[in-house]
């Protein structure tokens, strides 16, 4: 049995129960009788099915082009295999290829695309040299731009100066599109003169070649060179397209260029790019990272059509300005629009359940990935992927929850260091110096390298558990047995160790000898040790470092006023609010949450906007007057000193 007749009985067999209305017209809109008519209409109903990743469809018009004898034409043949890749099915793609006879150069270059778009950058490589073996077919403008690609990704520079020789051969030496590709690649591996080199001789340069250079650029981080071709581009009157735009605005992202990105946002608009939905989408993400949330979700909430990464971007616009609400009721949105969250959607949004200590809310997060088939494959193996898998286990640790972290941690099939610094840290953070410590141990017998995030993790447990001798040591032995230098984050966890144990005398004499330039970090956390045992002259001598380090950040004048507080001196609390005001320092207010069973509540200090807010306010009223029967009386002076700072 030939391969043509094994994946003919493989599609019967599955669509068997599909036979029946497949002939029926309506379903193509053709007649029962195939004719040429229908080969085009099966054609570009798969070309639909392919740009839509509709698999099961175009596996009912293939199953119907089989039966009625349409699969025999190279544009039928062409069209399968681009349906199928475009569905990630390679395997039934690669056995439409190997049972075509006479193959054309579009089905070549469709097979070859194929697996580049899959990420098999090898065996599209290799189809290529045995499309050059074969000598029956000749290359074109589409099969080299992919040939290329293959080298790129595989690093074959040999091969590409092999294909560039050869282009004259074809008299494609000056087409844009090779010759982007090329560019592509001599500036991917930093070839610049090269690239400049061909970029300058092309006799005609077109906007997909200042598209080539400008992209090009932006990838290996050459950011003013980016900017200088597209100035060049512009003096040389080229209308840049929407490639363009997207290219530029990636720069203008990475170097946080707010009013250069408003200029491009305001050319878009112009030329009506703004409502392509990749423009819409680079203009979301490069107001996020320059902190412009408000901009970002204009233009998320104007856009007719969104897609996963408009979605994706804008969630994570919320979750990166710490507006974690925000980021999860985005999410609830993205559901109710009927997206589907991918596991770009679900390692962007866990983190906001771990900062909220939402567990819930994370465990049907969990939970939608296994049962939204997320983590299957199409064969129904589990899939681990390490981000997801960690971003799970985060959520879990951070939670509390650290028995379902240890069950989920155990169950990994992958684990890498990030995922034994999530555990080290989950214990630590939550008073099991011990355990945190036995892991850290089987890290290490497990052959995986600990790193800097693995001593914070380590120094911080002992912190917590009192273990100062211990943490001496790590300290001490860090870069002597594990080759990890020393940073401010681990001085800073051994001077809030030793802080939290009362001995501020050997705290202090680290924060000043250590071997790092001072850092508001340390200093902030020996002054919370201050703050902990009352210790109002060392506090002084620390807010004084702190002012001269970082005068405007809130959280010193917050510290010290707290221990002022604590002591019972209400002028001296009162003088830091005044030295703050004309400072101009504000403090952030104080926000908390609690997670019930319809969601997250969110609480800001002084906000009365919660729906249920007299009735929660009734009540604490209600429990403060039976705290008073039994004899309490709230200092409602020095808290309420606090709370204006």
């Amino acid at each position: 049995m030939n391969a043509k007749n094994v994946l003919t009985g493989k599609l019967i067999k599955k669509t068997w129960h599909l036979l029946p209305t497949l002939c029926y017209a309506t379903i193509f809109e053709i007649s029962p009788s195939p004719s040429p008519c229908d080969l085009r209409a099966c054609v570009a109903a798969l070309q639909s099915c392919a740009h839509h990743r509709n698999l099961y469809k175009g596996k009912e018009i293939h199953s119907w082009m089989l039966i009625n004898g349409l699969v025999d034409s190279p544009f039928s043949v062409t069209s399968l295999i681009n349906m199928y890749s475009k569905c990630s099915q390679l395997d039934d793609a690669l056995i439409i290829f190997n049972a075509t006879h006479d193959r054309n150069v579009y089905t070549w270059n469709a097979m070859m695309a194929g697996f580049i778009a899959n990420g098999l950058s090898r065996n599209a490589f290799e189809l290529y040299q045995r499309m050059r073996l074969d000598g029956v077919v000749v290359p074109d403008k589409v099969t080299f731009p992919s040939a290329i690609k293959a080298c790129s990704d595989l690093l074959e520079v040999l091969e590409v100066r092999k294909i560039h020789a050869g282009l004259f051969k074809f008299g494609l030496e000056n087409d844009a599109f090779v010759s982007s590709a090329l560019i592509n690649f001599y500036l991917k591996i930093y070839l610049v003169e090269e690239a400049q080199l061909l970029f300058e001789e092309l006799p005609e340069r077109d906007v997909v070649l200042w598209n080539a250079m400008i992209n090009g650029y932006a990838q290996i981080g050459q950011f003013i060179m980016a900017l200088q071709v597209f100035g060049m581009m512009r003096k040389e009157n080229v209308v840049p397209s929407k490639f363009t735009v997207t290219g530029i605005l990636s720069v203008l992202t990475m170097t946080g260029d707010l009013d250069n990105g408003r200029a491009v946002h305001g050319f878009a608009k112009k030329m009506g790019y703004e409502s392509d939905i990749a423009v819409s989408n680079s203009l979301i993400d490069m107001y996020g990272k320059c902190k412009d949330v408000v901009d970002a979700l204009e233009i998320f909430e104007k856009m007719l059509d969104r897609d996963i990464f408009s979605w994706n971007s804008i969630i994570a616009v919320h979750q990166q300005s710490g507006d974690h609400d925000g980021t999860l009721s985005l999410f609830d949105r993205m559901r109710e629009a009927g997206v589907c969250p991918d596991v770009v959607t679900i390692t962007t949004v866990l983190p906001a359940c771990s900062s909220m200590a939402a567990l819930m809310r994370g465990k049907e997060i969990h939970g939608y990935t296994i049962v939204s088939g997320m983590r299957k494959d199409e064969d129904g193996e589990e899939i681990h992927d390490i981000h997801a898998d960690n971003a799970i286990l985060d959520m879990y640790a951070k939670c509390g929850s650290l028995k379902d972290a240890g069950l989920f941690f155990d169950k990994m099939r992958n684990k890498d260091v990030a995922s034994w610094n999530i555990m080290i840290m989950g214990y630590g953070m939550h008073g099991f110096g011990n355990e945190a410590l036995i892991m850290f141990r089987l890290m290490c017998e497990s052959g995986v390298r600990p790193d800097e995030v693995s001593f914070v993790g380590v120094l911080s447990a002992c912190s917590h558990a009192g273990l100062v001798s211990l943490g001496w040591q790590f300290l001490a032995r860090m870069e002597l047995d594990h080759g990890v230098i020393p940073t401010v984050e681990h001085y800073a966890c051994v001077v809030d160790m030793l802080g939290r144990a009362g001995r501020l005398d050997e705290a202090y004499k680290l924060a000043v000898t250590m071997p790092i330039e001072s850092n508001p970090v340390v200093w902030r956390a020996f002054l919370a040790a201050c703050r902990i045992h009352g210790n109002t002259t060392l506090a002084e001598i620390a807010n004084k470092r702190l002012l001269e380090i970082e005068p405007e950040h809130s959280g010193s004048y917050v510290l010290i006023s707290n221990v002022y507080g604590s002591m019972g001196r209400y002028e001296d609390v009162s003088d830091v609010r005044h030295t703050m005001r004309q400072r101009n320092v504000k403090k952030t207010p104080g926000c908390s949450w609690i997670e019930l069973k319809f969601g997250v509540h969110v609480f800001v200090t002084g906000d009365r906007m919660h729906p249920e807010s007299d009735r929660i306010h009734a009540e604490l009223d209600a429990l403060t007057g039976c705290l008073r029967e039994y004899g309490y009386v709230p200092e409602v002076s020095y808290v309420q000193g606090c709370a204006s700072l």
